[in-house]
């Protein structure tokens, strides 16, 4: 089912500016944009005064860990994309490191088969290179929600590893598409593991996991990528060595993305959170924050994104080094970054661009990411006047915290919109959380790829 929806009295980011007006959405595609308004309601009509609020591209986060099928307790496809609608996020890319891996055509098709299902927002899939399935990796090029194949070069949650250059270049020699690496390099990261494992403070992991681990793997992808002409996407980038060298070695071949907490926390936070905060690769220092921002302004880094990996308070209550790691963030990350344009920090307009057309463009997503008309009728209509603390209680997300829990924070959506039908609605002034309207599977579709 795909509706129609009029939208009144908004400011409109437009790709060439914010303007207030009426914006239409016909049979689930964006028909009309009215800059100055003068829209008015035709019969059978879904109308929303917006008067006040803005309309964004519905947003797309590109790396998301669901944990479907596989780890029900932390996260399914249903309860993920209910918290990516929370969060104003219309479209999501999940990654393959599931029980059992996403490997193979048949996995894929059972992922995309349980999305259809369960999901409520538009959704597709990385498959996972392995050091001995490029057939595989061959079989779903050019599949309907296959948006790429995920490479880890170093260990991190799950069992995919490829590290070494025989398989690395096997793999960029004998396939096609988009190739997204977790760029840290696997050789040093195990020569370092021993020298911390006395440690129990959580500075260690940083220390551990440093930024020559990063930027050696980095290297490393980006001279495969050039040697075999193929298309590579760095994933979460976090240090500011590997940023700056990406800024004179990218070319045409190559784009990345940083995370909402790498542009957002350093080792104070980290100090602070203790467990919550940990990730791979970690959350570094301020240095290395405040040089994402300089390379993310500068077009270095083409997108933004969370890679939500929630796991249980229980399991992280364990405390590091024995704490998994991983954190959520599919739906805080569009009222953080619009906090941080409140702020000053950047323009509501650059949001948009790296969160909506950024990962958009990075992956060929058909028909989304901007407010055109003929594109999809997939909106975020957000509120920029009033700030709310999130607390753990306010989440959607199947493991119930955040690690945003306290922070006061602005942008929080009001009506997330896919194909013109209001799957997730706030009322200005209630509760936090707001209400999911859509019944698993009723909405969002398999995205297509360019």
């Amino acid at each position: 089912m795909r509706g129609r929806l009029l939208v009144q009295n908004a400011f409109m980011v437009l790709p060439n500016g914010i303007v207030e007006g009426d914006l239409r959405i016909s049979n689930g595609l964006i028909e009309t944009i009215a800059p100055f308004g003068g829209l008015k309601p035709v019969v059978g009509e879904h109308v929303i005064d917006a008067t006040g609020l803005y309309i964004i591209p519905g947003a797309i986060d590109p790396h998301v860990h669901f944990r479907d099928p596989g780890n029900p307790e932390k996260e399914d496809l249903e309860s993920g994309s209910r918290a990516a609608a929370a969060g104003g996020i219309t479209s999501f890319l999940d990654m393959p490191n599931t029980y059992p891996n996403a490997t193979n055509r048949l996995s894929l098709e059972a992922k995309i088969s349980s999305a259809a299902k369960k999901a409520v927002t538009h959704h597709g899939f990385f498959i996972g290179a392995t050091t001995n399935n490029i057939p595989d990796l061959q079989s779903v090029q050019g599949m309907d929600g296959v948006c790429g194949i995920k490479i880890f070069m170093g260990s991190s949650t799950g069992d995919l590893l490829v590290h070494e250059q025989k398989h690395l270049e096997n793999i960029f020699s004998n396939t096609g598409g988009i190739i997204a690496t977790h760029a840290e390099d696997e050789k040093r990261l195990q020569s370092r593991i021993p020298k911390f494992k006395h440690r129990t403070d959580i500075a260690a992991h940083a220390e551990c996991r440093d930024v020559e681990c990063a930027l050696i793997a980095t290297k490393r992808a980006a001279a495969l990528a050039k040697d075999y002409d193929h298309r590579l996407h760095i994933v979460h980038l976090t240090s500011g060595k590997e940023a700056d060298w990406l800024t004179s070695n990218k070319g045409n071949l190559i784009t990345t993305e940083v995370c909402t907490q790498h542009l957002t926390f350093d080792q104070d936070d980290v100090e602070k959170l203790g467990a919550r905060a940990l990730m791979n690769p970690p959350i570094r220092y301020t240095e290395d924050k405040e040089k994402l921002w300089t390379r993310l302004k500068d077009g270095t880094i083409d997108c933004i994104v969370t890679d939500h990996a929630p796991h249980t308070l229980q399991s992280k209550s364990v405390g590091f080094p024995k704490a998994p790691a991983g954190m959520p963030g599919v739906e805080t990350s569009l009222p953080l970054m619009l906090t941080h344009a409140k702020s000053g920090k950047c323009s509501i307009s650059d949001v948009v661009k790296w969160m909506c057309s950024g990962p958009a463009k990075v992956y060929g997503i058909k028909n989304k990411g901007s407010l055109i008309e003929g594109f999809d009728g997939d909106l975020t209509i957000v509120d920029l006047e009033n700030y709310k603390p999130i607390q753990d209680s306010d989440t959607w997300t199947r493991v119930g915290w955040t690690p945003y829990a306290g922070m006061e924070l602005t942008g929080w959506p009001i009506y997330t919109i896919v194909d013109g039908i209001v799957v997730h609605k706030r009322e200005i002034g209630g509760l936090l959380r707001g209400k999911s309207l859509s019944l698993p599977g009723s909405t969002g579709r398999l995205i297509k790829f360019n």
